[in-house]
């Protein structure tokens, strides 16, 4: 887990894969600047000879795949540099500015292909195209070295995810293709030759037009990509799936902030997340760490910073929504109380009603309170109300649960005493910092009133803090019995 301050060098270890990394991507690059330099070569000299503006063409666009493939040697070499004092993400960019440039120098050899074979196509004087096998044989290696090519760098690049042979990668694969085009415009020039059919010698200059139009294609992808990059544009769905892969980490309550960006084959991640307040610093470090984790297995080129921070909503923000599904129903609620168990989150409170009413009539309005609640808050699992009139308190805190054999049979101690009838039911004791919380369901008689249902509850909870050592807190949930 890194947590670096603003400004700080982020300075990177010696990393052996990291550098086996950056050596295969080097040698690579260097393949593909040694096979331009080839192509350029043959392209150049057979198109001389043979005065075909389909090779020379070819020759000019290989002629910019060297110059390209220099660029994306240059940039492998400085992209693998770690971070320093003037660049504290790396310099990744490189590749992403490199990939642009390439992106221009086709683009202007693509303005003169085509001024070119306009000219051709529209000009009066005929042009003598030599079509002979050795302008064959030059196409027919270039497209071998170009399949070769491009499927080595393509490799490498997704091995590493190196832009910068991606682009260099997606060059040769155009050359294949504007290789077969001008193979096609060959043939038609012989063609012409051996049928006397005139409206084939054109071919050579319109094989050069579907070079450019590919070509131009291509280079404009690129440069959109590029652009993408440098602006640090991600894929849109890139963020919803990290922040997936982040919730599913136990212990995140929520994920209050994911901001991601690439700089050449690293991703940087910058995660905030909230995690239940009271936490030892331990597991909430362990939290940061497991969230660490989870991104790198996805991205494993990836810089991860997590900063964890106490769920709002899991103290004040749920209690206060907690008093404000009471209020909207006309009711007050207090001595609100939050347990985190097991990955699971109940709430216990008092919930004042009017002492007037039954307790069926009473009963009827936890019901709604409670589900307006389950509604607000889907993450409760159980809701514990206890009503009375008045009454005050709210704490958040983690809870233990133990066996209630004891507790149940001080409870019917208590009730074998009682004039009322009642029957206990969902008992449940957990283990607090202060001592044990006893909370369960009580069901009378529908016409008991609310003040005969109060006060014995309260009796009830002083006789298990007097029997039963060690007792904290006691809530009863009272409810009509044919519920």
């Amino acid at each position: 887990m890194g947590m670096q301050p603003g400004g700080v060098t982020r300075v990177e270890s010696t990393d052996p894969q990291r550098q086996a990394a950056n050596r295969e991507k080097r040698l690579v690059a260097l393949s593909s600047v040694l096979a331009a330099v080839f192509l350029t070569g043959i392209k150049l000299g057979v198109g001389l000879w043979t005065n075909s503006l389909g090779i020379l063409s070819e020759a000019a666009h290989s002629g910019l795949d060297l110059v390209a493939a220099a660029v994306t040697l240059w940039a492998v070499r400085v992209s693998g540099h770690p971070a320093d004092r003037d660049h504290t993400y790396g310099h990744g960019k490189v590749e992403n500015l490199s990939a642009l440039f390439e992106t221009l120098l086709l683009l202007l050899t693509c303005t003169w292909i085509i001024y070119e074979a306009f000219r051709r196509l529209f000009s009066p004087e005929p042009v003598v195209v030599d079509a002979s096998i050795w302008a064959f044989l030059v196409v027919i290696v270039s497209i071998v070295v170009d399949v070769s090519r491009s499927r080595a760098l393509r490799r490498v690049a997704e091995k590493h995810g190196s832009q910068a042979l991606e682009a260099d990668a997606l060059h040769f694969s155009t050359d294949i293709y504007s290789s077969l085009v001008v193979l096609v415009g060959l043939a038609g020039v012989r063609a012409a030759a051996a049928f006397h059919l005139p409206v084939l010698e054109k071919m050579d200059a319109l094989a050069a037009l579907g070079v450019a139009v590919i070509v131009v294609w291509v280079s404009i992808q690129l440069g959109l990509r590029s652009v993408r990059d440098l602006l640090d544009a991600v894929p849109r769905d890139l963020p919803e799936r990290m922040a997936g892969l982040i919730r599913s980490v136990p212990g995140v309550a929520r994920v209050t902030q994911l901001r991601v960006r690439r700089s050449g084959p690293d991703l940087f991640a910058d995660v905030t997340v909230a995690a239940a307040p009271g936490l030892p610093l331990e597991r909430v470090h362990a939290i940061a760490d497991a969230v660490e984790t989870a991104i790198r297995d996805a991205h494993p080129r990836a810089d991860v910073v997590v900063h964890v921070e106490p769920d709002a909503a899991g103290t004040e923000g749920l209690v206060a929504a907690v008093r404000l599904q009471a209020a909207r129903l006309g009711l007050a609620a207090h001595a609100v109380r939050f347990y985190e168990r097991d990955a699971r989150r109940s709430v216990e409170l008092h919930l004042e009603v009017d002492e007037g009413l039954s307790l069926d009539e009473a009963h009827g309005q936890a019901d709604r309170f409670e589900q307006a609640l389950r509604r607000e808050l889907p993450e409760i699992a159980d809701v514990v109300t206890h009503l009375e009139p008045v009454g005050d308190g709210s704490a958040a805190c983690r809870a233990e649960a133990i066996p209630a054999g004891r507790i149940h049979d001080a409870i019917a101690e208590f009730l074998a005493g009682e004039a009322i009838a009642a029957q206990p039911h969902d008992l449940q004791v957990q283990r607090l910092a202060e001592g044990l919380s006893i909370s369960l369901h009580c069901a009378l008689d529908p016409g008991t009133g609310i003040r005969d249902a109060h006060d014995l509850t309260e009796r009830m909870e002083r006789f298990l803090k007097a029997r039963v050592p060690g007792v904290a807190r006691v809530v009863v949930h009272t409810e009509p019995r044919d519920a």
